[in-house]
């Protein structure tokens, strides 16, 4: 009886596991796809009325418009009439993939021990089977820079795609850039209600400025001792990193930007809460801002209570190039509705469009490949039936990465299926 119970309760496991698998990835294209009617948001601010998209081997090889005489006899014929087309969305900025519950310690990735940690990468941590992942992809995010958190230096991010076997067939770009966490000048005890004045700040700013000196000079070496943790920053110094700089006060990121023109860093501002307010500093040395969620209180006191909801258009109309962003994993899903927002408060639609694709992809480096539906690009894009900006309309209907047509079903899809058949039948 005893092992008659064991046999019971692994079989309920093993049932409830192999339920709760995520989709199994798209086959590779079998054939030209053509995608016929449709308003086609190109990502570079351009919109095609009645288009037509084709797509061949994973790439693009057509945007015209449907009424363009082309022989479409041995394509797959999607019909977009009424329906919307948009380059697959971006979500910079995530722990997506390497946290899955974040009140589970075992269960998040995200973090090295120490204050000091360029040499740690999140590409090798990143979950393909993430549950969370297809809640965020059936909401239109198709790709995500896979970020690490802790520390001042953190570690190296990389750009992933959201419809993989491994974290090897996920990489797009890995180790694209370095993030550091600028030092707090204060910090709030939410026991006492006060704040408190960091003592440490200067000596915490000296740290990293020291660190990147001494990587400055290791790279700089022919004959060297191995230093993993130097080693690991000469991306930085050679043009092929970027330093993702997390600083939200307007004299943190003056600092920042002072600190990455003595070392002639590709820099980009992360989180950029207060960054309206150096709009000719950021324009003047063409640093980039990965705004942080719109949809959030000010930082500050003395801010406007709908600063978040602003700041885009702001930085818009200053000139200043930025992409949207959402902290978290899970909050993903949201992120075209962020986007949403800052339309309301002044962002040109298009615009909107653009920092969640083409700018995003051009401040992460991979705008060669996605971000934008032009000839020679990755097929990644998807299909929606009302504005995937508008949470009360968007619903995505179709997302092809690289020509696969990916599976949009989800974990919360399920359970609501699952749950209207128990009320149907109580009916």
């Amino acid at each position: 009886m005893q092992l008659k119970h064991i046999f019971l309760l692994f079989a309920t496991l093993l049932s409830s596991l192999l339920m709760a698998q995520p989709p199994v990835p798209g086959a590779v294209q079998a054939k030209p796809i053509a995608i016929v009617g449709g308003t086609a948001h190109l990502g570079n601010g351009e919109v095609i009325e009645n288009a037509l998209v084709t797509f061949d081997q994973g790439k693009i090889t057509r945007v015209d418009r449907a009424s363009a005489k082309v022989d479409l006899s041995d394509h797959e014929v999607v019909d977009g009439t009424g329906k919307h087309i948009y380059p697959g969305l971006i979500a910079p900025n995530t722990q997506l993939g390497i946290v899955e519950i974040a009140a589970v310690s075992a269960t998040r990735d995200n973090a090295e021990t120490g204050y000091l940690n360029p040499n740690a990468r999140s590409l090798v941590a990143y979950n393909t089977d993430s549950q969370v992942t297809p809640t965020v992809r059936s909401r239109g995010v198709l790709f995500a820079q896979v970020t690490p958190q802790g520390g001042a230096l953190s570690g190296q991010s990389s750009i992933v795609q959201l419809d993989a076997w491994n974290w090897e067939d996920a990489a797009v770009l890995a180790d694209d850039g370095h993030h550091l966490n600028w030092p707090r000048r204060r910090s709030y005890s939410w026991r006492q209600g006060t704040w408190t004045k960091n003592e440490r700040y200067a000596e915490q700013v000296q740290s990293v400025e020291d660190f990147l000196r001494q990587a400055q000079a290791y790279c700089a070496g022919a004959d060297r001792e191995p230093n993993l943790r130097l080693a690991s920053a000469c991306g930085l110094f050679n043009g092929k990193q970027r330093l993702f700089v997390h600083a939200n006060l307007a004299k943190d990121i003056e600092q920042a930007i002072l600190l990455g023109k003595k070392f002639d860093l590709d820099l980009v501002i992360v989180g950029g809460e207060e960054s309206y307010l150096v709009t000719e500093l950021l324009r003047e040395y063409k640093v980039p801002v990965v705004l942080g969620p719109t949809h959030a209180l000010p930082g500050t006191l003395d801010s406007d209570v709908d600063q978040p909801f602003k700041t885009p258009a702001a930085l818009h109309e200053a000139g200043v190039q930025f992409c949207l962003s959402n902290e978290g994993f899970w909050q993903q899903r949201n992120l075209p509705f962020q986007a949403g927002t800052a339309v309301a408060y002044g962002l040109p639609y298009e615009k909107a469009i653009q920092a969640l694709t083409l700018d995003a992809a051009s401040i992460l480096g991979v705008a060669d490949r996605i971000g934008s539906l032009e000839v020679g690009k990755d097929a990644s894009l998807i299909i929606t039936s009302g504005d995937v900006l508008d949470m009360r309309t968007s619903v995505v209907e179709h997302a092809f990465i690289d020509g696969r047509k990916v599976d949009l079903d989800n974990k919360q899809d399920q359970l609501y299926r699952r749950f209207q058949t128990k009320y149907q039948r109580q009916k």
